[in-house]
């Protein structure tokens, strides 16, 4: 009895300790994750570079972190700069339209919109003729205005801190990668044997797909995206593109965001030809790398099937956030290949024999 009381005291400490270490943890989970997926996809650099650095692991580190600052932290310090200036160069182009006065009809192709055209004309002259009605309007649009941008700004320093957050777990999970990969393969086959250790290398691999995937469809269009503002004469093509780079790995936005308001420029500079030609090379170039080649990209190199890719990045998007981007994909190919171990049992509660399973597919193939 004495000791059935005992046990369930240790049971109940542990349980403490275990949500103690969750609850503190808690906060810095979706940060750690990220850190652990840039960990995971950059391995084989880590690797090559360790040999380079003769074994020195924390130089190793220092290098792989300092790389990371350059290639994020630095480009995002540049898009949060570059904010404000177009704060200002939009504030600068709305504020003579308002103090001259409005024009008194609308455009032409906005009044000639079928079905919509006339109504929209119809109120854009009760506008002008009603003073308090104009004032009223503005008023509705300048508080949603200032929030976004406040909004903007709020975003942008927060994405700033959690990256760096990341970088500086990134450089302990770097430094001692080995320790954390063989603790985390050991507890894997002491829960499920050689199922966990399959597991274990499904998860790096499918976490390395993931992000070669996005990282990989986000550079191609950064670069498509280049070449269409060059050909098109929008000034700033390297920072749009590294605009581009870093809104296409953002869900549902995309980049939409950049090419679109550079294709409403020019047609506002009255280059309308050249919008035209930016609008269908944004909705067929730029945006038809993400509909096409990201998710053949991370099919090949994670071994999955399309459509779970398809489901995992976006249902992962709806539930976890950007972070599920890689988890999503993750879990479904634990879960197929739990579904698989379980499917080749022969029901009878025994393990089958080595030469009863199914062939191992080769690696960047679907299974």
């Amino acid at each position: 009895m004495l000791s059935n009381h005992k046990h369930t005291l240790q049971l109940a400490i542990i349980a403490l300790l275990l949500g103690g270490c969750v609850a503190v943890l808690m906060p810095f989970i979706g940060t750690l994750l990220s850190a652990i997926v840039i960990c995971i996809a950059s391995a084989p650099l880590r690797t090559r570079l360790l040999r380079v650095c003769r074994g020195r692991r924390t130089v190793t580190a220092t290098v792989l972190c300092l790389l990371l600052v350059v290639l994020f932290v630095l480009p995002v310090a540049l898009l949060s700069g570059s904010l404000a200036n177009v704060v200002d160069m939009v504030i600068g182009y709305v504020k003579p339209h308002l103090e001259s006065g409005l024009p008194a009809d609308l455009p032409g192709w906005l009044r000639n919109l079928p079905m919509v055209g006339a109504s929209l004309d119809e109120y854009w002259h009760q506008l002008l003729a009603s003073r308090e009605e104009m004032n009223e309007l503005l008023r509705q649009l300048i508080a949603p205005a200032r929030k976004f941008a406040l909004a903007a700004v709020s975003v942008f320093g927060q994405g700033l801190f959690q990256l760096v957050l990341v970088i500086f777990f990134a450089f302990f999970i770097f430094r001692d990668a080995e320790a954390y990969a063989n603790a985390v393969r050991l507890a894997s086959r002491k829960l499920a044997g050689d199922l966990g250790e399959r597991m274990f290398q499904m998860t790096g691999n499918t976490v390395t797909g993931v992000m070669v995937g996005i990282v990989g469809t986000a550079a191609a269009q950064a670069l498509v995206a280049i070449i269409g503002f060059f050909i098109a004469g929008v000034p700033t093509v390297i920072l749009l593109g590294v605009a581009t780079f870093f809104f296409s790995m953002v869900p549902v936005v995309g980049a939409t965001i950049v090419w679109l308001p550079a294709a409403a420029w020019l047609y506002d500079t009255g280059q309308t030809g050249w919008a035209i030609f930016l609008l269908f090379w944004g909705m067929f170039g730029i945006s038809g790398v993400d509909n096409f080649i990201k998710p053949i990209l991370i099919s090949r190199t994670a071994s999955l099937p399309l459509l779970l890719i398809v489901v995992g990045v976006f249902g992962g998007v709806l539930v976890f956030g950007f972070i599920g981007l890689f988890l999503g994909p993750t879990l479904l190919a634990l879960g197929q290949m739990l579904i698989r171990e379980w499917l080749e049992y022969p029901g009878d509660g025994t393990s089958p024999a080595p030469d009863e399973r199914a062939p191992a597919q080769p690696e960047g193939s679907a299974p």
